[in-house]
């Protein structure tokens, strides 16, 4: 490290402390794979030396009928008692569900303090939102980060105000739901890893979202792939989803896609190697203007770079000495 002040500091201004989330987010709501998710986040965590993915517990898909109660309490157990360190959110039911406050009361009330976010399904509006928080508030889990769903034509077009609530920090494409609720206008194929990237419904939804998110500084993550099993198709998706989409996150619902989705998201060697000789010399000019390789760069492609190696080092990525520094000094 050349200089003492921090790239984060100088390249993000008031960003610059702005929460960082890995890039894949694991789904799983059935007992034994909600157990075996925790599981293999911690293995990761080991190989990796960081906790590469999220664990979002789920209640809405996972809680059986008549039984939300008890399953919102072995959620609110399995999150308390996950490994230290490792991110554990939850789904909720949504806000006009009649377990959705009792969600909130047993899961935030009782573990909101050890979840790394809540996410709440079908958000419409912001008043929706804003019913969300009102639940948190009310289960003094106040600080707790909210991941909104959005899962219709009407919550596109408010994608915008959604992304603006200071409570909001993530916002999702629910795919699945969006495409029925085009009374069949959109084909089943643009529910698939190929025809969700072709169709333009789809296309323009998952666009505004991305953009929403972006306009506000929050995390967009893209949604699911329910070919789990075709290692091609998810990797061909989550490729489309960071390089021409604009997501910065991806759904997984199933162990096979978490790896495919950390490749895709994560920078390869030749851009953690161009990166680094950048803001080093970027560092060394005292973020001036400067020349490298016959290339201009100023404080613009320098933030870029740098969110490079803040993507490279959030998906586990071997970084050079003097990048690693800098990690080490944001982390001390």
């Amino acid at each position: 490290m050349t200089k003492s002040v921090h790239p984060g500091e100088v390249l993000l201004g008031a960003q610059a402390g702005a929460v960082t989330l890995p890039v894949c987010d694991h789904y799983s709501g059935v007992e034994a794979r909600m157990k075996k998710s925790l599981a293999l986040q911690a293995e990761m965590a080991e190989e990796f030396g960081a906790c590469v993915f999220d664990v979002t517990l789920d209640c809405e898909d996972g809680a059986p009928v008549g039984g939300e109660a008890e399953h919102a309490a072995l959620v609110t157990e399995l999150a308390l008692a996950a490994r230290p360190g490792m991110r554990v959110g939850v789904r909720v039911h949504p806000v006009d569900h009649p377990a959705f406050a009792g969600d909130v009361i047993t899961i935030a009330g009782r573990a909101g303090h050890r979840l790394s976010h809540l996410m709440v399904p079908k958000v419409e509006s912001v008043a929706d939102v804003v019913q969300a928080v009102a639940a948190l508030e009310a289960a003094d889990a106040d600080a707790l980060p909210l991941h909104v769903l959005i899962e219709s034509p009407l919550a596109v077009h408010n994608a915008f105000e959604i992304a603006a609530h200071p409570r909001v920090q993530s916002l999702s494409f629910g795919l699945m739901d969006f495409v029925s609720a085009h009374a069949g206008a959109i084909p089943a194929d643009g529910m698939g890893a190929a025809g969700q990237f072709t169709h333009p419904l789809v296309v323009r939804a998952k666009l505004a979202i991305a953009s929403a998110a972006h306009a506000y500084g929050k995390v967009p993550s893209h949604c699911v792939v329910t070919e789990f099993n075709d290692t091609g198709a998810m990797r061909m998706a989550a490729r489309k989803a960071a390089t021409e989409f604009g997501y910065t996150r991806m759904w997984s619902i199933h162990p096979n896609q978490i790896r495919p989705i950390l490749e895709a998201f994560a920078p390869d060697e030749a851009q953690i190697q161009i990166a680094t000789k950048i803001i080093t010399n970027a560092a060394l000019a005292d973020w001036a203007p400067t020349q490298i390789d016959g290339t201009l760069h100023d404080r613009a492609s320098y933030r870029h770079f740098w969110q490079v190696l803040t993507r490279a080092h959030a998906t586990g990525r071997a970084l050079p000495p003097e990048a690693k520094a800098w990690f080490a000094l944001a982390a001390s």
